[in-house]
């Protein structure tokens, strides 16, 4: 289990970590969002040992991640690191730097190993390839690979498909995180895409400003998320008041989440909605529209005239929407 107490960090008088409690269980796949300079590769980066706490303290199995200038090479043996600047060696190949981790001491081991793991990052083709040879993306793929090869206890992850082109990103994705799963290593990684962490996050983790502010299973942060900081990390949706909704005069200075796919168009509703938009985004469209001044998002089977009247409803319970 990895357990952090009362974790500050400051770099140049400027602190961008303060009083960071956290405990992820052994196999637990966690997420690590929040807006760009929220922490979280610096999160990541002091849990793997780079860097030193100005106060606090990271444990891995209630064992002390040590300060990097006590240890030769940073890190704890069972924790690995894939950074967005991701370490390969360049004029070896594909095969080679799977295995460069492990013992040459089993040398028909060490080739299953890198047989897996080249199914898994989808580079079967490019066993013997140098890695100089291949595009931006297929070295992340190779540099991913590198760092599952000694099983690790624990993987921390930044941006791990930022270079991946998009046709194969969702195939990795689903491989690399049921590999995961299989060999019961526990993930924490760090992303900005709604695909990374809606599907493939069992927890979810939001940082702001070096504090966390939500850490649940990612069904209850989507379905109730706490904050509009939160809910826009979450993908497309809406901040709407109970004003809008027509709801009792109480509750029209309170904000409600909803997502475009909560949001339907029906001939029976009293809320209207005129239309501004229309974008095509394969099985439906994505309807931009204006109820009481305000811009809104739905989504329809197909796309509306602009400039006329639809009426709309709500499809959600508000109480669970209800930002704080």
């Amino acid at each position: 289990m990895l357990s952090i107490e009362n974790l500050t960090f400051a770099y140049q008088e400027k602190t961008i970590l303060k009083g960071i409690n956290l405990s992820i269980i052994q196999g637990k796949q966690v997420a690590l969002i929040g807006e760009s300079g929220a922490g979280k590769s610096t999160l990541l980066s002091l849990i793997h040992g780079n860097l030193l706490p100005q106060k606090g303290e990271i444990l891995w199995n209630s064992e002390k991640i040590l300060d990097p200038k006590k240890k030769l090479v940073a890190a704890h043996d069972n924790i690995k690191y894939l950074t967005q600047e991701f370490n390969v060696m360049p004029y070896t190949s594909v095969s080679e730097n799977i295995k460069a981790p492990l013992s040459r001491m089993y040398p028909k081991k060490n080739q299953k190993i890198s047989r897996q793991l080249l199914e898994v990052v989808g580079l079967e083709d490019y066993a013997d390839t140098k890695v100089n040879r291949l595009s931006g993306g297929q070295k992340q793929r190779v540099a991913l690979a590198k760092v599952l090869a000694k099983t690790p206890d624990l993987l921390l992850l930044d941006e791990p498909f930022s270079h991946i082109d998009v046709h194969q990103r969702n195939q990795l994705r689903r491989n690399l995180f049921a590999y995961l799963k299989q060999k019961g290593i526990t993930c924490l990684f760090a992303t900005h895409d709604p695909d990374d962490f809606l599907s493939f996050g069992d927890d979810c983790l939001v940082l702001r400003a070096g504090e966390i502010i939500d850490y649940r299973p990612m069904q209850q942060v989507y379905h109730s998320p706490k904050t509009k900081y939160t809910a826009s990390l979450l993908g497309e949706m809406n901040i709407i008041n109970g004003k809008m909704l027509q709801l009792e005069a109480y509750l029209h200075n309170e904000e409600f989440v909803v997502y475009p796919h909560e949001i339907s168009v029906t001939s029976e509703a009293s809320l209207k909605a005129k239309i501004h938009s229309a974008y095509f985004k394969g099985n439906h469209y994505l309807i931009e529209a204006f109820l009481a001044n305000k811009k809104v998002y739905f989504t329809h089977s197909s796309a509306l005239p602009e400039q006329t009247i639809s009426s709309i409803k709500i499809e959600v319970d508000l109480a669970k929407r209800k930002l704080n």
